[in-house]
């Protein structure tokens, strides 16, 4: 059986005034694809400092995260994913689209009107939960 290539990503669960950001991917394979902004794991980095680095690349924006909320482990079709989600917040900057190509704030009732990208689908309950924590509903 062959062996499928893992990937090793980490995603930020931006949360802000009780909402949740969400991007649209504008590249690749997965374009137009609603996703937790994020990417890989570089060698020697902690997946914290992943964080910060790629939301600084990708949305011009400095984050501090603040823990794991879960990992999602899913079989893409050429690929296994591997990512550890963090509940972020914004330290500074406002969020620049530089990489994708559309963005909302959702709060917990509107998690899904936007169409996730599979792998990010699969932490979707837990988000709801951090955003009805601090809501204050839970």
């Amino acid at each position: 059986m062959e062996q499928r290539k893992t990937v090793h990503v980490v995603g930020a669960v931006i949360m802000h005034e009780g909402k949740v950001f969400a991007a649209q991917r504008g590249y690749g394979a997965m374009k137009d694809g609603w996703e937790f902004p994020g990417g890989k794991i570089e060698a020697g980095e902690s997946e914290q400092q992943a964080v910060v680095r790629e939301i600084r690349e990708e949305l011009d924006t400095v984050v501090e995260p603040l823990r794991c909320i879960g990992i999602v482990d899913y079989d893409y079709p050429d690929f296994h994913l591997h990512m550890p989600c963090w509940l972020c917040v914004i330290k500074e900057g406002s969020l620049h689209l530089l990489e994708h190509e559309n963005a909302r704030w959702l709060n917990a009732e509107e998690l899904d009107d936007v169409d996730w990208l599979s792998a990010d689908r699969m932490i979707l309950e837990n988000v709801r939960q951090e955003l009805l924590k601090e809501d204050g509903i839970t």
